[in-house]
């Protein structure tokens, strides 16, 4: 290996935004390693980038693998990572009232207890490097939406996580930053409506009546702002842009729209926004489909 090759390992690099940031990534120059959950995705990346990234299957939720994985990356880069991109997530929409109590700790699982796990794991190749690491969180864990709870709320956790990384990792040089993206076309659109008609499916009849309505209107405006949001490619652009940048900022949004919802949730009175997330989803004030 080149000693002066910048590395880094993305979490959730197989498809969507984490598979538009390793092209990114090589496309500067980097030894890109990443995890996957497909062989046909290691394939893919593995010709679309000519080599430079290497993705490996990993169940990030499994510590052990976790363990192996940064083992195999720290034995491929003398022990030095510049850079830690924690892409990897899932959604889990519903009423909190509807949704079993295992889906919700498994979205905490793969989007707070996992990347704790990751770091953990890559810290002593970082803390050698004095590298950075990236935690991709989402506009929603700044103006949480009803009926996506569990992504708004592990998304907050993971930042309060990378809050405090901040500052336990300052005195050995390694930067943590919160990168928070809008909405997106990642090739999730498909893979979110399917969740939601699922969710939908699985109501009980007083669900419907109770939530049916509300719920629907909410599916009918994910479902547009999934297919209206930025592209895979130019989210990770702006994505390699903040990973970079000097000095690193402590929390960015990932293009205009979430810099706007970002800025908009600092300056405005919470009861405001209350009534605007209910408009974001479709709801009149009082929770009622418009």
């Amino acid at each position: 290996m080149n000693k002066k090759q910048r590395t880094v390992a993305i979490t959730g690099a197989g498809g969507g935004l984490g598979r538009a940031a390793a092209l990114a990534f090589a496309a500067k120059g980097y030894r890109v390693f990443g995890t996957a959950l497909k062989a046909a995705e290691i394939t893919d990346l593995s010709e679309a980038s000519s080599g430079a990234v290497k993705l490996k299957i990993c169940d990030i939720t499994n510590e052990s693998a976790v363990a192996a994985w940064a083992e195999e990356v720290a034995d491929q880069t003398d022990g030095r990572l510049d850079l830690l991109i924690q892409n990897a997530g899932t959604l889990t929409p519903g009423p909190l009232e509807a949704l079993k109590l295992d889906a919700i700790k498994h979205e905490f699982n793969v989007n707070v207890f996992a990347p704790l796990t990751v770091t953990n794991a890559f810290l002593p190749a970082l803390r050698k490097q004095r590298g950075r690491i990236v935690y991709v969180s989402t506009w929603t864990a700044s103006l949480p939406l009803p009926f996506n709870g569990p992504s708004g709320a592990s998304k907050a956790a993971l930042e309060v996580i990378a809050t405090i990384h901040r500052a336990e990792l300052k005195p050995f040089g390694v930067e943590v930053v919160v990168a928070a993206p809008g909405n997106m076309r990642t090739g999730g659109p498909a893979l979110v409506a399917a969740a939601l008609q699922k969710v939908s499916a699985e109501f009980t009849d007083e669900q419907r009546k109770l939530y049916g309505r509300s719920f629907g209107a909410f599916a009918d405006k994910l479902n547009k702002m999934q297919g209206g949001g930025m592209s895979a490619e130019d989210s990770a652009a702006l994505l390699v842009e903040i990973a970079e940048k000097v000095p690193a900022p402590v929390r960015a949004g990932v293009g205009e729209e979430a810099e706007a919802i970002l800025k908009y949730v600092h300056e405005t009175p919470i009861a405001d926004q209350d009534i605007r997330r209910f408009e974001i989803v479709g709801l009149g004030p009082n929770g009622e489909p418009t």
